[in-house]
């Protein structure tokens, strides 16, 4: 059901990200994610100028003759299946390279907001750390991926393609937003995958807000180059404000949800 205080927090978390990054004592932190932001984007956008044309061709050769009467329909959703697809890279790629990044980034951010911190360690630890982050970066990709091919081949079923399914990709891809921003502060906690995605699940449309404003802004030219900072600044706000209470203070509240967990590192 959807809740209307939600909403209104999921605006408020997402605006508090642009906020956040003009901080001092921050800014640092934001601008290598977003250099590696433009390159990505860059390398991306000069892959879908020379690629598309043959991309396009094959998807339309794969289309039956019994559907050529819907053929400029077909090409107009060949074009946003490409379309998500680089969006797909775009965010996979960005959440490999920048996963350090952001990680640090939510921390500083946490620090600036409670005024507490987690234990902090040499320049070896955090690159010991780094193996761990990917390792989460992978969860996520076999988490969505699957997903993500299955509403890929729905969408060519005549129809259910192109009514249900672009709405249940929309509201997907939103619910990846929030799980992959709100990932790095539930992360630096070492609180588990699994639990985090419940935790997001039960404030479902704070979720789905935030994530969809993160998601709308990615495809906005010169905005989406710094989304990825606002938007680990907004999760991370969203973390202190509703589950680092009872996550990161609570060690117990994990014995509820899982067998094993890792320990948690908060002073």
């Amino acid at each position: 059901m959807l809740s209307q205080s939600e909403l209104k927090q999921g605006f408020h978390y997402f605006m508090m990200g642009w906020h956040l990054i003009t901080q001092k004592g921050l800014r640092r932190f934001v601008i290598m994610p977003i250099l590696l932001n433009i390159v990505l984007l860059s390398g991306l956008f000069w892959l879908f100028i020379t690629q598309i044309d043959k991309m396009i061709g094959m998807l339309m050769l794969s289309i039956p003759d019994w559907l050529s009467w819907l053929s400029s329909i077909l090409l107009i959703i060949a074009i946003l299946m490409i379309l998500v697809l680089f969006y797909f890279m775009f965010t996979t790629l960005s959440g490999f390279i920048a996963a350090p990044f952001n990680g640090l980034l939510a921390e500083k951010v946490e620090k600036m907001l409670t005024g507490d911190q987690l234990e902090e360690g040499s320049a070896w630890d955090f690159v010991k750390d780094i193996p761990r982050m990917l390792g989460r970066e992978w969860q996520k990709l076999l988490y969505s991926l699957p997903k993500l091919i299955i509403l890929f081949l729905l969408g060519f079923v005549p129809v259910l393609g192109q009514s249900l399914i672009p709405i249940i990709v929309t509201l997907f891809t939103a619910w990846m937003m929030a799980i992959q921003y709100c990932d790095y502060p539930f992360d630096n906690h070492k609180v588990p995958f699994f639990v985090m995605k419940t935790e997001l699940a039960e404030k479902r449309t704070l979720s789905l807000t935030f994530g969809g404003l993160v998601m709308l802004c990615t495809f906005i030219p010169l905005v989406n180059l710094v989304v990825i900072p606002v938007a680990v600044c907004g999760a991370t706000a969203m973390w202190v404000a509703h589950f680092r209470d009872h996550l990161a203070l609570k060690p117990a509240h994990h014995e509820k949800h899982a067998q094993a967990t890792t320990p948690i590192i908060v002073k």
